[in-house]
């Protein structure tokens, strides 16, 4: 596994992994650690803009604060909205 190492915006060190995506609508999410072997997950970076401020709900759905990148939830059910 190769991990890109970067800095938040908060200087901390995280490590972006670029062959674990999920899809998003304007651009991959990549799966981010907060170590360099992989074993911490921390979160997603937005491959649309570059941002680490991304959310995910109880549902799947990943967000960047920063674009509006979105990706949908994995099972969507009318009675969630």
């Amino acid at each position: 596994m190769s991990l890109d190492a970067s800095t938040t915006g908060d200087g901390e060190r995280v490590y972006t992994d670029r062959t674990r995506v999920e899809r998003g609508a304007e651009g991959p999410f990549y799966v981010v650690f907060a170590d360099p072997d992989g074993s911490s997950r921390w979160g997603y970076r937005c491959g649309n803009c570059g941002s680490f401020d991304t959310a995910m709900d109880t549902m799947g759905r990943i967000q960047c604060t920063e674009c509006g990148n979105l990706r949908k939830p994995d099972e969507w059910d009318a009675a969630h909205e």
